[in-house]
């Protein structure tokens, strides 16, 4: 058993030696700490045996990670992790509890400095929104902010464009606004909320925001 031990860690020390990870370079990280990355490297790692997997699975467990790429330069040892990080669409206050939530429904720790209107919602409202993101995200479209709720709809931003919805907007509206955008250059705004049709330029005052 001695023997076997001793064994094992000689192949240990040579893979090390071998082949080390020499250093951990970040990229795309704003709001997700950088020594989080590096913390969940293991000291005296190997490229042989690091689990890229296991760190991708680690690291995609915090709310402000997307999702992670990891690249390992064999010539230089460096291991490089490419953070893709969730951005917050909605700052609301929702029976006098304000959270932050990305596109895809995440709860965020915060805005992130994203500069959100906070927006005064009922709990149909929020569900109505992550369906519309969910929606938009399936036909190629990004859903960048939710600026203004009322009585008369939902404000949002999407792909820089002014977009006013409510209620259960369906793929075929969602993807007749992504063929309509491109050729309203000027339009001030796209309504979604008749039924089967997206209207163009018609602006709306929607917004309520919250006293205080």
């Amino acid at each position: 058993m001695a023997i076997a031990a001793a064994t094992t860690l000689i192949l240990a020390l040579i893979t090390y030696l071998a082949y080390p990870v020499t250093g951990v370079r970040v990229e795309g990280a704003r709001m997700y700490p950088e020594s989080e990355v590096t913390n969940a490297v293991p000291d005296h790692a190997s490229l042989l045996t690091l689990n890229e997997e296991m760190l991708k699975r680690n690291l995609e467990s915090h709310p402000w990670v997307q999702g992670v790429e990891v690249n390992e330069n064999w010539n230089s040892g460096i291991v490089t992790v490419q953070v893709e990080e969730r951005r917050p669409v909605l700052d609301a206050e929702v029976d006098g509890r304000r959270f932050v939530l990305s596109a895809d429904g995440e709860e965020l720790p915060g805005p992130g400095g994203a500069g959100l209107e906070r927006v005064e919602l009922d709990r149909d409202q929020v569900g109505e929104i992550l369906v519309f993101a969910r929606t938009l995200r399936r036909s190629g479209l990004t859903l960048e902010s939710i600026d203004g709720a009322g009585a008369a709809g939902i404000e949002a931003t999407v792909e820089g464009r002014e977009v006013i919805f409510s209620g259960n907007i369906g793929e075929r509206r969602v993807k007749a606004l992504k063929h309509i955008m491109p050729g309203h250059p000027d339009a001030g705004v796209f309504d979604l909320r008749s039924p089967e049709r997206v209207v163009v330029g018609v602006p709306h005052e929607t917004r309520s925001e919250p006293e205080g």
